[in-house]
């Protein structure tokens, strides 16, 4: 046991930036197979809901206070959009270069990146890799302005909601856990390298979320893989080492 101590070198952290953003549109299947590059976004908020106070009262005292269910959306700013967003925005492409809007809208997961930093490292203390499940994105305002002397980019803002996804049961070094659902995953990749084969891990699922290119190696073909956004349960399996390979298709 230790006395507390507050403001230690090392200690001070913070969050900032969005960087490494993906998109990836929801498949017919529920999966989510194809990510592409989302160049361009400025800011993703994240903006959790619910879980509001419904107290209950007997004998004239406070009996329990309940919760109301939690639910997860926010906010993606951006320039500009990758045209599979199209979808996911409620346009579709007729033929090239004609877009049609008020369409149905297509779920999609999203992936980006946020600097972990501290006193002592400043914004090399690490990432935190954020995975969104299963989000709609609502209409969004455009303002188009005349050009002029103080000339600004368009700037896209569209609200999302989420329903969250399964997870289920999680067994880590003998316990298990039920995990309730959810639609947000969060990876501290400072703490994933602190832990054992942390290095290979993290590698193994950066491979999953941004893909990988084709190589050749002594004479040996190597197919690249597709970035994708895994399911919960298989992002676990990574971090706990239970799951050791990309996957063939």
């Amino acid at each position: 046991m230790a006395k507390i101590v507050w403001d230690a070198d090392g200690q001070k952290y913070y969050e900032t930036g969005t960087r490494n953003v993906v998109l990836y549109p929801k498949s017919s299947t529920g999966t989510y197979p194809n990510g592409v590059a989302w160049n361009g976004v400025t800011a993703v908020t994240e903006s959790p809901s619910g879980a509001e106070s419904n107290p209950l009262y007997a004998d004239d005292v406070k009996y329990i206070d309940l919760r109301s269910a939690e639910e997860f959306g926010g906010t993606i700013e951006a320039y500009t959009y990758p045209d599979e967003f199209m979808e996911c925005d409620g346009s579709a492409e007729i033929v090239s270069g004609l877009k049609v809007g008020q369409q149905s809208r297509k779920s999609f997961g999203l992936c980006f990146t946020t600097v972990k930093g501290n006193d002592v490292d400043f914004n090399d203390a690490g990432d935190l890799i954020h995975l969104i499940y299963n989000a709609t994105a609502s209409p969004s305002e455009r303002s188009y302005q005349s050009i002029n002397d103080s000339p600004e980019a368009v700037t896209f803002s569209w609200e999302f909601t989420t329903t969250p996804v399964e997870i289920g049961s999680v067994t880590v070094n003998g316990t298990t856990k039920t995990i309730k659902k959810s639609a947000i995953l969060t990876i501290d990749t400072a703490k994933v390298l602190a832990g054992t084969e942390g290095a290979q891990r993290l590698t193994l699922l950066k491979n999953y979320l941004y893909g990988t290119d084709s190589s050749t190696s002594g004479g040996t073909n190597t197919t690249g893989t597709r970035p994708q956004l895994p399911p919960p349960a298989t992002v676990i399996g990574i971090l706990n080492g239970t799951v050791s390979n990309l996957p063939t298709a």
